[in-house]
C-alpha cells in the first residue's frame, strides 16, 4: 500500500563543523563510492521483532558516535539559509541514536520505535523550501531524531507527516529515504518522489538504496527461480550433471555491491534463514547475515593509489531488538557486539551525552598462550 502526503518536504545535509559537514555530504551523495546501506528484518519464536542494517562509506572514516537523548531535549532545525531557525522539536520519548556528529542515522526510542536513514541518490526529490513555513520545516538529516523523539508506533508517524515539511539544506547533497519500524512488527519506507512523500508498507523487511522501493519489489520477480536448497542431479543428453556443492538452487544470485543486487542477495539470505527461538539468537543471526554483505575496501576504486587506509567500507552495523528495547552495534574497528539496554536508562534523569562508537581505532587481537 502507498500513501501520499502533499504537505511534506525532504532535506540535504549540513553541520556546524566544516569537517563533519563535508563528511556527511560525502556519505549522502557528493561522492559515489560505496555510499550504501543494507537493511533486513527478522523475528524470533519468542515474539521479538528485529531490524538490522549496515552503514557504508569507502572514501575514509566517517565520524561515528552514539547519542543518549533524554526526554525533553530540544533542538531547532537547520534551514537552507544556514541558520538554525527551523522547526523546534523536543523529545517526548528518550532514545539512543547512532550518529554522524549529532545527526542520527539509526536509533531506537524507549517506546520501541526504530528509525533510520538510507542513502537514496538520483531518484528522490524534495519540494522547495518555503521561508513562510519555517516553523514546521526540518532538515532531512534531523528527520530521524524528530521521529524517535515523538512517536510510539509507525501509524503515528504516518499520521504526522502532513504536519511537517522536510527540506534539503544543501543543494549538493543527494536525497535520502527512511525506514521506520515498531515493536508490533509494522514497518514502512518513506520516499519523496517529485516533492510528494510516498509511504510504502515494507512487508518484506529489506531495504537498500536506489531505485525506489517499489522498483526493488518488482525486480524480485526476475529471480523467481532462486530458492534455498540444492538442485538434484539430472540427465543432460548422454551425461549426468551433478551439483557442485550445496545451495545450487541459488545459482544466478547477484554478487556485486550495487543496491539492486544487494537487495536481491540479502532478501534471499533473510527469507531462507530459519526462525530461531530467542531474541538473542535472532540478534546474532542478523549480524551473521549482514557480515555476508560487508563491503571490503578496494573494489570501489579503479585507481589503486587513492584507496583510503581503513579496514572496511562498511563502517558499522547495528541490530535493533524493538520488542525488548535493545540496540546493538559492531564497527569496522571492533567486531565485538556492544549493547544498549534502554530498559536500564532513566530517560527522565539521564543527561544528553555523546561518545564515539570506538575509542580505540584498531582491531582487537588476543595472544593465545600455550603452556
Amino acid at each position: 500500500m502507498v500513501f501520499k502526503f502533499v504537505m511534506c518536504k525532504i532535506i540535504g545535509m549540513t553541520t556546524k563543523k566544516t569537517f563533519t559537514f563535508l563528511m556527511i555530504l560525502a556519505i549522502v551523495g557528493i561522492h559515489h563510492t560505496a555510499d550504501s546501506c543494507t537493511g533486513i528484518t527478522l523475528k524470533s519464536n519468542d515474539g521479538a521483532n528485529i531490524v538490522a542494517r549496515t552503514v557504508e562509506w569507502a572514501n575514509g572514516e566517517s565520524p561515528s558516535d552514539y547519542l543518549i537523548v533524554p526526554r525533553g531535549y530540544t533542538k531547532q532545525s537547520m534551514l537552507p539559509d544556514g541558520t538554525r531557525t527551523g522547526m523546534k522539536y523536543s523529545a517526548f520519548f528518550g532514545y539512543v541514536g547512532l550518529a554522524s556528529e549529532d545527526y542520527v542515522i539509526e536509533g531506537l526510542n524507549e517506546a520501541g520505535l526504530s528509525a533510520g536513514l538510507f542513502y537514496f541518490p538520483g531518484y528522490g526529490s524534495y519540494p522547495k523550501y518555503d521561508p513562510e513555513e519555517k516553523d514546521i520545516t526540518i532538515s532531512d538529516t534531523e528527520f530521524v531524531a524528530w521521529i524517535l523523539g515523538n512517536f510510539e508506533v509507525v501509524d503515528d508517524v504516518v499520521a504526522a507527516l502532513s504536519n511537517v515539511r522536510v527540506v534539503s539544506t544543501d543543494p549538493r547533497a543527494e536525497t535520502l529515504h527512511w525506514r521506520v519500524a515498531d515493536k508490533n512488527g509494522r514497518q514502512i519506507v518513506i520516499e519523496y518522489i517529485n516533492g510528494i512523500p510516498m509511504v510504502h508498507d515494507n512487508k518484506l523487511g529489506v531495504l537498500t538504496n536506489q531505485p525506489t522501493y517499489d522498483w526493488h519489489i518488482t525486480n524480485l520477480n526476475n529471480y523467481i527461480n532462486l530458492h534455498a536448497g540444492t538442485t538434484d542431479a539430472h540427465e543432460f543428453g548422454n551425461i549426468t550433471l551433478n551439483p557442485l556443492g550445496h545451495g545450487s538452487n541459488l545459482l544466478g544470485l547477484p554478487g556485486d555491491v550495487t543496491p539492486p543486487s544487494r537487495f536481491i542477495r540479502v532478501a534471499m539470505y533473510q527469507t531462507s534463514a530459519p526462525v530461531l527461538n530467542t531474541a538473542a539468537d535472532a540478534v546474532n543471526q542478523a549480524f551473521t547475515i549482514l557480515e555476508a554483505m560487508t563491503i571490503p575496501i578496494g573494489i570501489q576504486f579503479a585507481d589503486k593509489t587513492k584507496i583510503p587506509n581503513i579496514p572496511s567500507a562498511t563502517q558499522w552495523t547495528s541490530v535493533t531488538d524493538m520488542t525488548n528495547g535493545n540496540l546493538y552495534y559492531t564497527t569496522m574497528y571492533n567486531p565485538i557486539i556492544r549493547k544498549f539496554d534502554l530498559n536500564n536508562i532513566d530517560f527522565s534523569k539521564v543527561l544528553y551525552q555523546q561518545h564515539p562508537l570506538d575509542t580505540i581505532k584498531s582491531r582487537p587481537m588476543v595472544d593465545i598462550k600455550v603452556n
